[in-house]
């Protein structure tokens, strides 16, 4: 509780008491706004399979026809990079894959990828060659930013112009990263996450009013530790769901930290009225 008077601290609490503050709520993959839509289930046909696609099994070949040449093998065990990381996500949309992606193509990956191969009539080598490629795409969606990053260690965005000058809270929804950024310089960045389409956390240009270590919502009654309140009941805050599940959740408005200590060493160098800037 800040202590630069009698009736501030007195109207801070009405205020903290009126809109209660936030905590981590569950979302199904069509309500969240992280941009994730149902996948397929494991033995679902595409809807785009043609006949030849369902009918003998590759590598057969008519009596009378030249042997065909073997599908060129796009990724195997031990690659690494952002396509490797696509690969997983699309595995993980259909459940062959249950960790979340990582960038490198490692034995669950192979795992996933002989038994997608299996359930299809392919070839079961455990290698992503072009005809499995093309059935897991013909299956799945493009991965969302989020799909490919369920729990975080994406790359931050550019900081928002507003960022440059001053002490900083900079927000991006587009990468979920917060910069903690002083006169332009960036000090530290953490994975953060936001609210639901139907709580929303507010974009734009604020300033912390009110910090709360051991905060407990009024609303939920939840734990919010390490709260940096910005615009009304929202705040930068802890969240142990958040760390547990990643993007698969959301909070109610807030803007969730998953790293216990990054955020905070963040609290005791934040002041009241440093800027927070949200923004996409």
């Amino acid at each position: 509780m800040r202590t630069t008077g009698m009736g501030r601290s007195l109207a801070a609490l009405v205020a903290l008491a009126a809109v209660g503050g936030c905590t981590a709520q569950a979302v199904d993959a069509n309500r969240s706004t992280q941009g994730r839509t149902p996948g397929s289930t494991r033995g679902d046909t595409p809807p785009s399979a043609s006949k030849s696609d369902r009918s003998a099994t590759p590598g057969e070949d008519k009596p009378g026809t030249t042997p065909s040449a073997a599908p060129k093998v796009l990724w195997s065990r031990g690659d690494k990079g952002n396509d490797v990381r696509e690969v997983q996500a699309r595995l993980h949309q259909l459940a062959w894959l249950v960790p979340a992606p990582t960038g490198t193509y490692d034995t669950p990956t192979v795992t996933a990828v002989k038994g997608f191969q299996g359930k299809r009539g392919l070839p079961r080598t455990g290698e992503l060659d072009a005809v499995t490629w093309e059935r897991l795409r013909g299956m799945t969606h493009k991965p969302a930013a989020w799909e490919l990053y369920p729990y975080g260690g994406q790359p931050a965005a550019r900081p928002d112009p507003r960022c440059m000058t001053g002490r900083v809270l900079c927000i991006s929804k587009t990468s979920r990263t917060l910069r903690w950024m002083i006169d332009g310089r960036t000090v530290s960045e953490m994975d953060v996450r936001f609210g639901s389409q139907y709580t929303p956390t507010r974009e734009g240009a604020f300033s912390v009013y009110f910090k709360s270590r051991y905060h407990v919502s009024t609303i939920y009654h939840t734990s919010m530790p390490y709260a940096m309140f910005f615009s009304g009941g929202q705040a930068v805050h802890y969240s142990p769901d958040f760390a547990a599940r990643g993007y698969y959740g959301a909070s109610h408005g807030c803007v969730n930290v998953r790293d216990e200590g990054k955020i905070a060493a963040l609290f005791a160098q934040v002041r009241g009225g440093d800027k927070v800037v949200v923004y996409w």
